[in-house]
């Protein structure tokens, strides 16, 4: 399986994301935001976390309009896997790949700590190696991650089975907590937290790993 992760200028997961899919059995290429294609064969493109551009105008915007967005975008037109974590997500969202928006954290405050995860859904390549239901411990590092949609939009979320991740406790103001999302065709997550700060014990828990290793053994054996 061929697992693409691109660099934004203020990317700071980067390299995280990179060994979390290497570890997980993913041969990774490194792609930076000035290229305009994406290595042959990509199964999955991976955003990672960070501050692209600094975060300036809105979070992502700016990166959603770098050379490599269109390839991106293509990627996940033709059924392409696609993974967003943090910066990545709002990323996602300011392409349109995903819906809804990330917005300041209640309280306008930056969190930084582990945080409980329910898995709202084991049913999608990126979160079947969990069970519905089950609690995870995953890191979280934003000041953007609130996470909003109209009631319609929920609505559809709920009835296609496409919340993949809410926090337990509510933590952010997002609305009904959710963490991460899926698209319609359940090819494309987005997540603010970090599954790939979660992937070695010995940086202190590894409940993000089976996301990276049952997404890769599901892309294998397609």
């Amino acid at each position: 399986m061929k697992a693409a992760v691109i660099t934004f200028p203020g990317s700071n997961c980067d390299r995280d994301l990179a060994v979390a899919l290497d570890r997980a059995g993913a041969s990774v290429t490194r792609v930076w935001h000035k290229d305009d294609r994406l290595p042959e064969g990509t199964d999955l493109v991976a955003v990672p976390g960070g501050f692209s551009f600094g975060d300036y105008l809105r979070c992502g915007a700016i990166a959603a309009q770098s050379p490599i967005a269109r390839a991106l975008r293509d990627h996940a037109a033709r059924g392409g896997y696609v993974l967003g974590i943090c910066n990545g997500f709002q990323v996602l969202t300011e392409l349109g790949l995903l819906p809804g928006a990330l917005m300041r954290n209640a309280g306008l405050t930056f969190l930084c700590k582990p945080v409980v995860l329910t898995v709202a859904t084991a049913s999608s390549d990126f979160t079947n190696a969990y069970q519905t239901g089950q609690q995870i411990t995953v890191p979280v590092a934003h000041h953007d991650g609130n996470y909003q949609i109209d009631a319609d939009g929920l609505a559809t979320l709920r009835d296609q089975d496409r919340i993949a991740f809410t926090y337990t406790p509510a933590i952010n103001g997002s609305v009904a907590d959710i963490a991460g999302v899926l698209s319609e065709n359940r090819r494309v997550l987005g997540m603010m937290p970090h599954p790939e700060r979660a992937a070695d014990a010995a940086l202190g828990g590894t409940d993000g790993a089976p996301l990276f290793a049952g997404l890769v053994r599901s892309l294998v054996s397609a």
